[in-house]
């Protein structure tokens, strides 16, 4: 007989908190979700208020029936999943699911897995919020009705297999409009002016002019003015500064700092949060608040006090900006400031130490700092002065323990001796003078828009109200699944600069090269995204306008405060939206910009057009629509349809492009549809992401044959000469067979090595084979996928008793090549 029932939604958390309540409680786990909108067009009934149909998942059934029984066996039901609206739906779900009466069930909410916490949780329990349920079912009836009205309207006009969603879309936008804003940026040119001097005792001042010229003969023309000339300190003004902490983690804060100091993609922030939360050593990871409870800020100041002395604690409170923070939630913290090390590895040690010491620096004391600013004036040119800046730190204050990062489109770097910030001047005093070592001037050039990382678009989204702290993880995601933005690092370009030095009574030009434009994990939209995202703009814009989307979060706001209705906030979106959607249904694919001619070959006069084609983009050389089957290319990366030059789309016919000989046979370079490659001998050899098929050389290719060879002599671990089509492997997750296009677990026990091909048959052939998939013209279901889930953050499932193995991707027919049509097979990616 069971007397209390808590149910929780990981397994993690029901081990922690079944040690903390004793033998009276025992802890199960729902593994996040267990039921959900069925996946197919009959879920909502839009006629009668929008009424959402919930089945449980098949792979949750055998759960619920092992919780029915414990429920009904159980005196008390405590419902204990997550403190915000999915924990506040997934507890309802539970109680619906599991038809728990009202008298014997109880709602308790944590936002840490401590003791303390959870034995409060259990003294003050309270009932199921329905407004928070409801406001978590119109999210998910809203993303589902946006999704499966949409995309098919997508697959229609534009092509098969598109998704849009009411929040990944407008991310999406944000990322085209970035990278236009990029690619139409018109680089300046200006001079800046930067002194050297002799400051005594072997120590050097820099300087610099605060007028920056645009022409390099204004630059020389300043240098030469300063030809035997002298140079004194006319003023020195010393002010004293302070500096405060930024305010403990919530989860953007954090998202966005563990990008840029620990190089963490949004989805593994919040992977390794969440560990870190159900082994109890934080507190609740998804969160808008900055606050602080009293029992934490105590445990701050001691940890403080103990470590750096009192004079380094200050009690400070932080207020949140946004208007739909929940200040009875926390900020993200420690559970204990005094423990040090935690987490079982040491992604959870670096991340846990990142919150602890941001935590502990918001309640430590200001910095102190003193600012000195050095004027110093040119003998030869009145009026006109050079101007140094430094900063000391007098008292360290919280930077003892934590400095905030800034993103790159923020930072200030200095540059070609440009002094630094938070560097102290030598010391100075009026009317000294200055001994001249150095004098230039170099050309600097003006940079466009950063490109947003992970980190600044979650930044972006959040500014401008758009999605909450459980949808930011999942929004990233979606649109990088979706094919829609690229995370990618890419190398810059070199270009020339000039530096004016003033050498004794001359001035010299130089002219240096330098490397410019590189990006490191940024996000880059891909045609398909600035097709979708055109389309969408012109013919939905309510669906990718940014105030639209920032309004209906406060609408989600509203209903859960009760404040609002849910089906009448739905009725009244749904009645727009489904009127657009009927509209959309007369647009003609012909007004899309998904075609574009580019010109005419110089030398054939046939037309050459750019066009995303089912596999992405590519250009076209001659007529479509004629009898003769025109040549193809694919686009090569960074390239986009409306942007592409008549002599870049010539380029790309270069293709497939002899790269010389090897053992006697030719080896040729191409794109396929993994990508890059060189085929020698009837076989593929994928290139790396630093080679290109332009430019890849016989010796490159020559190493890249040999490599893949030594790679495939290290995984072969047994073959039959009497049956090629049977192999013994080893794979990424061990040992395994092929037998054809079939891969073949080894039951335990086997030695690998031992196998027979008798053996290796028999186990192949009670293998079942895996079931064709539905074609293009197969009966359409409206797949998931389709939706826009971005406020269900990945939840644990119940561990499967045998791992699934691993699906091939789809084959998908090649693009051509300027010189015959692709051929049917293309190279797999090399492993």
């Amino acid at each position: 007989m069971v007397k209390n029932l808590v149910i929780v939604e990981s397994p993690a958390k029901a081990k922690t908190i079944e040690g903390y309540l004793g033998q009276d409680f025992v802890v199960r786990s729902s593994y996040g979700h267990v039921r959900d909108l069925p996946k197919d067009n009959n879920a909502i009934d839009i006629a009668n208020g929008f009424k959402p149909t919930y089945v449980v998942s098949a792979d949750k059934r055998e759960l619920i029936a092992q919780l029915k029984k414990l429920s009904k066996e159980a005196e008390m039901v405590w419902l204990a999943s997550d403190d915000d609206r999915e924990g506040e739906a997934i507890s309802w779900h539970l109680a619906e699911t599991l038809n728990l009466p009202d008298a014997k069930t109880k709602r308790i909410v944590f936002r840490e897995i401590t003791k303390s916490a959870i034995l409060s949780a259990i003294a003050n329990p309270r009932v199921v919020d329905q407004n928070l349920v409801n406001a978590q079912q119109a999210r998910r009836v809203l993303d589902r009705l946006v999704g499966f009205e949409l995309s098919p309207v997508l697959w229609k006009k534009v092509k098969p297999g598109l998704s849009a969603g009411r929040v990944q879309s407008v991310a999406v936008r944000l990322v085209v409009e970035r990278e236009r804003e990029v690619a139409s940026h018109l680089s300046a040119s200006a001079y800046r002016i930067v002194a050297r001097f002799d400051a005594g005792r072997g120590a050097v001042l820099e300087a610099e002019l605060p007028t920056r010229y645009k022409v390099r003969d204004e630059a020389e023309a300043f240098l030469q003015r300063c030809i035997g000339a002298t140079y004194q300190i006319e003023s020195l003004d010393k002010k004293p500064g302070k500096r405060s902490p930024a305010a403990p983690f919530t989860t953007s804060t954090l998202q966005q700092e563990a990008s840029r100091k620990l190089g963490f993609s949004v989805a593994q922030t919040m992977s390794v949060a969440q560990k870190l939360y159900e082994a109890g050593k934080i507190s609740y990871m998804r969160t808008d608040s900055v606050n602080l409870s009293g029992e934490a800020m105590t445990g701050a100041q001691n940890a403080i006090t103990a470590a750096y002395g009192a004079e380094y604690h200050h009690t400070r409170t932080f207020k949140t900006k946004s208007a739909s923070a929940q200040e009875a939630h926390e900020a993200i913290r420690p559970t204990d400031f005094a423990l040090v090390k935690a987490g079982s590895d040491a992604s959870e040690q670096r991340l846990y130490d990142l919150i602890r010491k941001r935590a502990m620096a918001s309640q430590m004391a200001e910095a102190v700092i003193e600012r000195t600013t050095a004027v110093i004036g040119i003998s030869s040119q009145p009026g006109v002065t050079f101007t140094a800046t430094g900063e000391v730190i007098t008292f360290e204050g919280f930077l003892k323990v934590y400095a905030e990062s800034r993103d790159d489109e923020d930072e200030d770097e200095p540059k070609d001796g440009e002094s630094s910030f938070s560097r102290g001047l030598p010391p100075l005093s009026v009317g000294q003078a200055l001994p001249l070592l150095r004098l230039s001037a170099t050309e600097r050039f003006s940079s466009p828009p950063a490109r947003y990382t992970e980190a600044s678009l979650v930044k972006k989204l959040e500014e401008m109200g758009i999605g909450r702290p459980s949808t930011y993880a999942p929004t990233i995601s979606t649109v990088q699944k979706r094919g829609y933005v690229e995370k990618d690092t890419r190398e810059g370009k070199e270009r020339k600069f000039h530096v004016l030095t003033l050498d004794n009574s001359a001035v010299n030009t130089e002219v240096k090269t330098e490397n410019y434009g590189a990006e490191k994990a940024k996000l880059f939209p891909t045609d398909t995204a600035m097709v979708v995202n055109d389309f969408l703009v012109e013919h939905f814009p309510v669906i990718v306008d940014y105030h639209f989307t920032a309004k209906v979060e406060d609408e989600f706001d509203q209903i859960a405060n009760g404040l609002e209705d849910w089906t009448q906030m739905l009725t009244d979106f749904y009645g727009k939206f489904h009127a657009t959607i009927e509209a959309g249904q007369d647009i003609e694919r012909s007004t899309l910009g998904s075609t574009r001619e580019i010109g005419l070959h110089p030398e054939t006069g046939e037309k050459i057009t750019a066009r995303l084609g089912r596999y992405g983009p590519y250009v076209a050389l001659g007529d479509t629509e004629g009898e003769t089957k025109p040549a193809y290319a694919n686009l090569r990366k960074g390239q986009f349809i409306e942007s592409i030059t008549l002599e870049e789309a010539l380029d790309l016919f270069k293709l497939p492009r002899a790269v010389g000989e090897f053992e006697g046979k030719d080896m040729t370079a191409n794109l396929g549809r993994f990508g890059p490659y060189v085929r020698h001998d009837s076989k593929f050899f994928s290139l790396t992401k630093e080679q290109d098929p332009h430019t890849i050389t016989s010796e490159e290719a020559v190493a890249l044959i040999e490599l893949k060879r030594k790679t495939d002599a290290e995984r072969l671990i047994k073959s039959f000469p009497e049956n090629p089509d049977i192999q013994v492997l080893n794979g990424r997750f061990g040992p395994y067979i092929v037998a054809g296009k079939k891969n073949v677990k080894i039951p335990k026990g086997e030695e690998p090595t031992e196998l027979t091909l008798e053996r290796c048959q028999e186990l192949a052939d009670a293998t079942p084979d895996k079931p064709a998939k539905g074609g293009r013209f197969g009966k359409k279901v409206a797949p998931a996928a389709k939706e826009d889930k971005t406020d269900t953050p990945a939840k644990k499932k119940p561990a499967a008793k045998k791992p699934a193995a691993k699906k091939p991707a789809a084959k998908k027919p090649a693009a051509k090549t300027a010189t015959k049509p692709a051929a049917k097979k293309t190279p797999a990616k090399a492993k």
